[in-house]
């Protein structure tokens, strides 16, 4: 039996439909409000600055992390300055500093054995996809046949993260990968005309990024690779061995779709091929 929704509820699903927030977005502001309710034990639109505050406080002593603290805040502040037109009681719930992490990256080698153990030519495409033009899992599952654009030699990402459409490159050995998958795809009618260029188990669908994921750690386990493998880890590599190859970091901004120069900057601090070029200053000091 499927519990009815309040009115409160609705008038939050609603707020956020009509700003057309993205589902996953949708899910996670409520998982927060509810959070919040079970804190309260009573309806969310009742609390006070002083329940706000203790409900922040109660989520770091039970050792939630600092980005999952700063997601709920910017959950509840939705739910409190769109819904119930309460701005004022977040004033108490203060944002925390995120630790900032070196990204992990694989090397040129690990990347090609990675690719190579995919368990069929659709997630072998797949994968040289995110590593070959640096693409988020999600780009890579929305990606259509009609997005391959080989005229011009680019991959139209529509809709990316922020909702931004960009270009990203394709160069000749993607190219071919993506072709010869399309042949067998086509041939065995797992490809519609027009439709997705890497489908689900039903053509009509795309794959999932849970599928993706499954694949790549199989992948990461049959060719014996220990770090922490993610399909980010592939997007990772893409910018730090562009970078290695003196690849102006602008370029990488604009390939990568980042806002923000610094976000890119942070692969400057993980490309090791750049740190062993530099001389270090006690090189080049003469003996005494």
């Amino acid at each position: 039996m499927t519990q009815a929704i309040t009115p409160l509820r609705q008038r939050m699903i609603d707020d956020m439909r009509m700003r057309k927030l993205a589902p996953k977005t949708q899910s996670a502001y409520l998982m927060h409000v509810r959070r919040l309710a079970a804190f309260l034990h009573r309806p969310p639109d009742t609390a006070t600055s002083e329940d706000l505050r203790r409900f922040q406080l109660h989520m770091v002593e039970q050792g939630f992390t600092s980005t999952t603290l700063n997601v709920t805040i910017t959950g509840l502040k939705f739910f409190f300055e769109v819904t119930v037109h309460h701005p004022e009681l977040m004033a108490r719930m203060h944002p925390v500093p995120v630790p900032r992490k070196l990204p992990q990256v694989l090397s040129r080698d690990e990347a090609a054995r990675l690719i190579a153990s995919a368990c069929s030519p659709k997630y072998r495409a797949a994968l040289s996809v995110a590593y070959g033009a640096g693409l988020r899992a999600s780009e890579v599952i929305g990606l259509k046949v009609t997005d391959v654009d080989s005229g011009r030699m680019v991959l139209r990402v529509e809709q990316g993260k922020g909702h931004k459409d960009r270009y990203a490159m394709l160069s000749p050995v993607l190219l071919d990968c993506l072709r010869a998958w399309w042949r067998t795809a086509r041939a065995e009618g797992k490809i519609l005309h027009g439709g997705w260029l890497f489908p689900g188990q039903n053509p009509i669908d795309p794959l999932s990024t849970r599928q993706l994921n499954r694949a790549i750690h199989a992948a990461a386990d049959l060719a014996r690779i220990d770090k922490r493998v993610s399909m980010h880890i592939l997007r990772h590599s893409f910018a730090t061995h562009l970078l290695e190859q003196k690849v102006d970091i602008r370029v990488i901004q604009t390939l990568l779709g980042h806002k923000r120069l610094d976000t890119t900057a942070l692969y400057a601090q993980v490309a090791t091929d750049l740190l062993r070029e530099v001389i270090s200053p006690l090189d080049t000091l003469q003996p005494a």
